[in-house]
């Protein structure tokens, strides 16, 4: 029973992830995650009892992590920073073009609705954004880039990146990805002693 329990739990968190990935907080109810699951509908507040707040909070973490885990084995294969970066663009670009140019930044959709107010939803986008970022600028401290150097050509890379992944999917094009990459991976090679 306890499976059952564990399965439901992971599918709705699941459904609501890919759901406020695509359509946001605001359009995203609660009704439409339990149809989309096919979980019962008591199954919601049974395992979410804050609410609508709680599944967001937990779904960007979950997307968070697994953004997260794909970005740091890219990193971890990179041989240098220009190599780094691109990878971070070529793995973005990959899920925006699997998707049909539907799914953007797993977080950014909700985080740019909500995590202006303070609350479960906001820690949980900074938490996110916040270990993207360390493993960049760990990765390129690493190769030589010295701190606060690397943390704010971390900021720079990501931030860019955010917003060439926008563009590119209102675009349907994912050049743009691999361009913004590129300058920004050669910018942090600069970096590096």
């Amino acid at each position: 029973m306890a499976s059952s329990r564990g399965d439901t739990r992971a599918r709705i968190l699941r459904t609501a992830a890919d759901l406020f990935q695509r359509q946001g907080y605001g359009a995203t109810g609660l009704n439409q995650v339990l149809a989309a699951s096919g979980a019962p509908k008591g199954s919601l507040y049974f395992h979410f009892p804050q609410g609508k707040e709680q599944l967001a909070a937990e779904a960007m973490a979950l997307a968070g992590a697994e953004t997260g885990e794909r970005m740091a084995a890219a990193l971890a294969a990179a041989t240098g920073p220009a190599d780094a970066v691109a990878a971070l663009g070529a793995l973005l670009a990959q899920g925006l073009e699997e998707s049909d140019y539907r799914d953007g930044c797993p977080v950014a959709t909700v985080a740019l609705e909500e995590a202006g107010d303070a609350g479960p939803i906001h820690d949980a986008c900074h938490d996110t954004y916040q270990l993207w970022l360390s493993g960049l600028a760990e990765r390129l401290h690493s190769w030589g880039t010295p701190e606060p150097e690397s943390r704010e050509l971390a900021d720079l890379a990501m931030s860019s990146l955010q917003g060439a992944l926008l563009l590119a999917r209102v675009r349907r094009d994912s050049t743009v990805i691999h361009t913004v990459a590129r300058r920004i991976g050669a910018l942090a090679a600069q970096g590096v002693n």
